[in-house]
């Protein structure tokens, strides 16, 4: 009697799901670090200062309201490049230069994310003291979280074809869902800071 050296055959939906684990994992992994960070430090209360915002009544506010709006903006531009590039919007065909204009975007996104991320980490910490706070804190730790899970994935083969658009919708809704529970309140409070 012989045995086979071959490994066994996976059905495909078992392999997608596979895939994902690792970006799953490592993206909760993400997301658990920065709120049990951000609850254990006791924030500061000391802002991450930008230059250009010293002026204004709030200027930490006024700087993560901004760089929070510039994020959103450039996630826009991720989304409608996104329906462009997968043929979701009628009559309109992408242009080659898209995908490069799609990826910048995202990476734009991201890096006015960041101070902003810093900043509330650092000042702040993991807020639970009234329900509008305590949702900005966990939406900030599922959009990280869940850009890591989009980027590990990205370049995975074999992922669920459904993979892409609901971890990146998820990511873009976590990213309006910071800035409707700060940088909206703080324009409709403030104005604009310049």
């Amino acid at each position: 009697m012989t045995t086979s050296t071959h490994p066994p055959v996976v059905p495909p939906e078992r392999r997608g799901w596979q895939l994902l684990l690792v970006p799953v994992l490592v993206g909760s992994l993400v997301a658990l670090t920065l709120g049990i960070y951000g609850g254990l430090h006791e924030g500061t209360g000391i802002a991450v200062n930008i230059a250009g915002f010293t002026d204004h009544e709030a200027p930490t506010s006024a700087a993560k309201a901004t760089l929070a709006t510039a994020a959103v903006l450039f996630a826009l531009l991720q989304v409608a490049s996104a329906l462009v590039m997968y043929g979701r919007v009628p009559g309109l065909a992408a242009p080659s230069w898209l995908g490069g204009a799609h990826r910048w975007s995202g990476r734009a996104a991201f890096l006015f994310a960041v101070p902003v991320a810093v900043h509330c980490l650092y000042a702040a910490g993991f807020q639970t003291f009234d329900t509008r706070v305590f949702l900005h804190s966990l939406l900030g730790c599922l959009f990280f979280g869940a850009f890591v899970v989009k980027m590990l994935g990205l370049r995975r083969d074999g992922l669920p074809h459904w993979f892409l658009p609901v971890v990146g919708g998820g990511v873009f809704t976590a990213l309006i869902g910071l800035w409707w529970t700060t940088a909206l309140r703080f324009f409709s409070s403030y104005g604009s800071p310049f």
